[in-house]
């Protein structure tokens, strides 16, 4: 096929679209399910709707072939369990006992079962199911969500293609099933899971599939020879078979680098690449490889995980260099559209004019449309999107906001003293123990509690007016008053205010920095129902005024126990945000810095003498390349000391980070320096723990004994054995209790229960150090 005649024949796909809804019916439709006041019925009736809005949309737009597959109750991995039978055995009988309900057991645990592990999607804010394998798994297919949904959009006369987790991505994020040996590989199931695949390849196909997408996205991260020679062989036999749609293999998030050349060795139609993370790099290996003559290339030129308009003659050059490499060329965008928020046109909030930068879902669509058309039928044909989006490039470039001379001058004035504190960990753990004399294994909380009903109409009612400030003031004053009662009564050690008056641990900071831009309807999926509205880094960043001090003085004011100051860190306040892409992270880590800096040595004139600085997303942000650790993470934990070095030695600092694999950062948070960190480990088992003691980690701990991702009220014994398996790795001197997380999406009920049970068991467990 010529280069002409492959422009004529281009195409407008995605690879996936949000999943809840205008005015996130989902999320509602599932909770009310779990609360009794949704049937099963009625939640399928409305998933089914919400798909074929979602289909018609995007074949209104242009869109030539919708994706199906992509849709989930909670999560797509979870969904690819279901579909190769992988069921943890202590969920088997309530899957087999009703499918449904079994299927939101093994996401979220039930008193008796504890849920799969949750971590991080590659390096973004979505979280998955990790599946869990041994040596005796059975592999079963059940292709009967993703038949279904196939057959709903070919009903509505749309052209259709499933998208499933790719076999060996599965297999690379899976992790060894309790009991099984640490060291079990789950890709050495590969040869059993192919037949499974290939079972629900057949069955695709016979409703209709002309294609099937299978996603590798674990392929863009370093892998050894084993693993791509896995890779090669799962495409060299699925590739194989007679009875099967055409196949596109699809990476993203960064580079294919050496496992380019095996997918495009492997007799598959088609392959989808990343061109914004890593344009270059892919296009030089596709050219390297000598192209994909005679085949698709599905090129994803529009950030899929970023809100900024594309630059379409920028990506229009990308495409028109891709043309000559591959048989067919079609335009995406970069990775499924679930990252990103639905609709601009649904914001009222925003300047019309700086709305003009942003891109969501629906617009995304469009963009790709658009770029479509113009590879087939040439520039002219869309002149006037072109002139539009030069238009608002130069608008964004050249505004006000995006530029602070002032912040940019105390950016640059930055020293590496200013980043450090002034005396080293063991003169001031000294002091701090003096100061605060807590007790040996010291409880406390990761900061929020629950966000009632009360509290978000609270909200509600003050952005309609049905209150005045005054009022809701109040109501926040009266909410901190009954958390700070309850933990003195339950006997945690060091307190936290909850949190009543935030709305998320990101956005809260956002509304109050200058820079950033604030959604009202741009909520992203971040787990299961759980969703958020990520904030928007448009501009240079500073802090007007103090942004948590009035409530965290307020809360200390009603206890002689020391109430914890809480911010959110800099790395975390970039990754839960959509980013400027106009400067170097750094850059905007340092700016984010100072203004925390400037709250950090508020709170400790105000008399805090424990300040958290939450970091969830360190481990998230790191690159997926290994070549690329070491820059991000010397920008990335000097950002941290930036915004904490400037206390005293007798003022402590603690940090959190939660649902990501730690091992390969202990380095980096030894490198923090903060004084006491909380980390994810009730779902993992203490695994952080044995990786902190095995780097030598010399400061204070605590891996979390109560799992808050779960409805389950641990037991005192549960949590009592969890400590003295984090005490095997984390001297008691050094060694905290706490949950893993906030407690922000847990009701009060359990929420009682599950921290008393908390105390008890620290209760315990000193008793037990001190009869040793």
């Amino acid at each position: 096929m010529t280069a002409k005649s492959a422009a004529a024949a281009a195409r407008a796909t995605v690879y996936g679209y949000p999943r809840q809804g205008q005015s996130r019916e989902l999320k509602k439709a599932i909770e009310g399910y779990w609360k009794g006041r949704v049937d099963a019925d009625a939640l399928r009736a409305t998933a089914t709707e919400l798909r074929a809005a979602n289909w018609r949309q995007l074949a209104e737009a242009g869109i030539h072939e919708v994706p199906t597959g992509d849709f989930s109750y909670y999560d797509h991995v979870l969904d690819t369990s279901v579909m190769v039978g992988a069921i943890p055995e202590r969920h088997r009988a309530a899957v087999e006992a009703d499918a449904l309900d079994g299927y939101f057991a093994m996401a979220r645990g039930t008193q008796d079962a504890a849920p799969l592990e949750m971590t991080k999607w590659f390096d973004i804010n979505y979280h998955y199911l990790v599946p869990e394998l041994g040596p005796d798994t059975v592999f079963t297919a059940d292709s009967t969500k993703q038949v279904t949904e196939l057959k709903e959009a070919l009903a509505l006369g749309l052209s259709a293609r499933p998208v499933l987790v790719g076999p060996v991505t599965y297999l690379l994020l899976a992790k060894p099933a309790p009991g099984v040996a640490a060291d079990f590989d789950p890709l050495t199931l590969l040869d059993r899971l192919l037949p499974v695949y290939a079972q629900v390849l057949a069955d695709l196909r016979t409703v209709g599939a002309e294609w099937v997408q299978l996603d590798e996205p674990a392929l863009v991260q370093d892998r050894t020879p084993a693993e791509l020679n896995a890779a090669a062989r799962a495409y060299r036999d699925l590739g194989g078979l007679t009875e099967r749609p055409k196949l596109l293999v699809a990476s993203y998030f960064d580079r294919l680098g050496d496992a380019l050349p095996v997918l495009a060795k492997a007799p598959v139609e088609g392959l989808a690449l990343d061109f914004t993370e890593a344009a270059a790099a892919n296009l030089d290996a596709l050219a390297a490889v000598g192209g994909l003559p005679g085949r698709r290339l599905v090129a994803g030129v529009v950030n899929g995980r970023n809100i900024w308009v594309n630059d379409l003659e920028k990506s229009l050059a990308t495409l028109g260099t891709l043309l000559g490499l591959a048989g067919r060329v079609d335009v995406a965008a970069s990775c499924s559209l679930l990252h990103v928020p639905l609709d601009t046109t649904a914001e009222r909030d925003i300047e019309p004019q700086i709305l003009r930068w942003l891109a969501f879902a629906r617009q995304k669509t469009a963009e790709i449309v658009t770029l479509a058309k113009g590879l087939g039928g040439g520039t002219d044909t869309i002149a006037a999107e072109l002139a539009a989006n030069r238009a608002d490039l130069a608008s964004r470039a050249g505004s006000a906001l995006t530029h602070d001379p002032a912040v940019r001058a105390r950016t640059a004035a930055v020293t590496a003293t200013d980043a450090r504190r002034s005396q080293p960990y063991p003169e001031r753990a000294a002091a701090q123990r003096a100061h605060l004399r807590l007790p040996l294994l010291p409880t406390t909380t990761i900061g929020s509690f629950p966000q009632t009903t009360e509290l978000r109409t609270a909200r509600a009612d003050l952005r309609a007016g049905r209150i005045d400030s005054a009022g809701y003031e109040e109501r926040i004053r009266a909410e901190i008053g009954e958390v700070i009662s309850f933990q003195e009564k339950t006997g945690l050690d060091v307190l936290v205010h909850g949190e009543a008056e935030r709305n998320d641990m990101v956005q809260y900071f956002a509304e109050q920095l200058t820079g950033y831009l604030a959604t009202q309807h741009g909520w992203v999926q971040s787990y299961g129902t759980r969703y958020v509205r990520p904030p928007i880094l448009a501009g240079d960043i500073s802090r007007p005024e103090a942004m948590t001090v009035r409530w965290t003085t307020y809360a200390q004011s009603l206890t002689t126990k020391p109430v914890k100051g809480m911010l959110t860190g800099p790395v975390t306040m970039l990754a839960w945000s959509f980013v400027r892409d106009d400067q170097p992270l750094a850059d905007t880590a340092r700016q984010v810095a100072l203004a925390l800096r400037d709250e950090v040595n508020d709170l400790e004139t105000a008399g805090t003498s424990v300040i958290q600085v939450d970091e969830p997303a360190l481990r998230e942000t790191l690159p997926l390349r290994a070549c690329d650790h070491p820059e991000y993470l010397a920008w990335a934990t000097e950002a941290f000391r930036l915004t904490t070095a400037g206390v005293r030695p007798e003022t402590q600092i603690h940090t959190h980070m939660c649902y990501a694999e730690f091992g390969d950062i202990v380095q980096a948070i030894d490198d923090l320096d903060a004084d006491v960190i909380s980390l994810e480990a009730a779902r993992s088992h203490m695994q952080v723990a044995r990786e902190l003691a095995g780097h030598g980690y010399p400061r204070e701990a605590g891996p979390g004994v109560y799992d808050i991702h779960s409805p389950r009220v641990p037991s005192t014994e549960e949590a009592a054995a969890l400590l003295r398996t984090g005490l095997k790795a984390i001297p008691a001197e050094r060694l905290w209790v706490n949950p893993d997380c906030g407690l922000k999406t847990r009701a009060w009920p359990e929420t009682r229960a599950s921290l008393e049970n908390l105390v008890t068991a620290a209760r315990t467990v000193r008793t037990e150090l001190s009869a040793s």
